[in-house]
Parts: C-alpha cells; sequence; structure tokens
C-alpha cells in the first residue's frame, strides 16, 4: 500500500469521526467491518502501540502511512 493517494483513502475510512487521527476503537470498528468479527479494542490498542511512533495512542496519517510503506 505505498500509493499514498490509496493509503490516505483508507485512513480516512478508518478515522470515522474526521478528526485526523484513529483511535483504538475506530481501528477495531474498521477491522470488524472488514470481517474480522473477533477483532478487540484490547488487539486493537495493541495493534497502534506498534505504529504510534509518539505514543500518544492515536495514528495520524503520517504513522499509518509510514507503516503501509512497509507492508
Amino acid at each position: 500500500m505505498a500509493d499514498e493517494e490509496a493509503a490516505r483513502k483508507t485512513f480516512e475510512k478508518f478515522d470515522r469521526d474526521g478528526d485526523g487521527f484513529v483511535t483504538a476503537v475506530e481501528f477495531q470498528q474498521a477491522m470488524v467491518e472488514l470481517g474480522d468479527r473477533e477483532y478487540t479494542v484490547g488487539l486493537a490498542e495493541a495493534i497502534l502501540r506498534t505504529r504510534d511512533a509518539d505514543t500518544d495512542g492515536v495514528l495520524t496519517f503520517e504513522e499509518f502511512y509510514n507503516r503501509a510503506k512497509d507492508v
């Protein structure tokens, strides 16, 4: 997902309230909608911690995109 435009669209789908950040709850809800019904908020929090470069508890687009480039 190295294409920045595609990453931006995906990020915007995850960022449900449009505030520019993806929270663990938003991440979990998106994963459930993508078909992973067992995805918990606790798991989402753990995943976010691995991607949250500034450790503020949310993902910015830059954090999301930097990680997406590695996939």
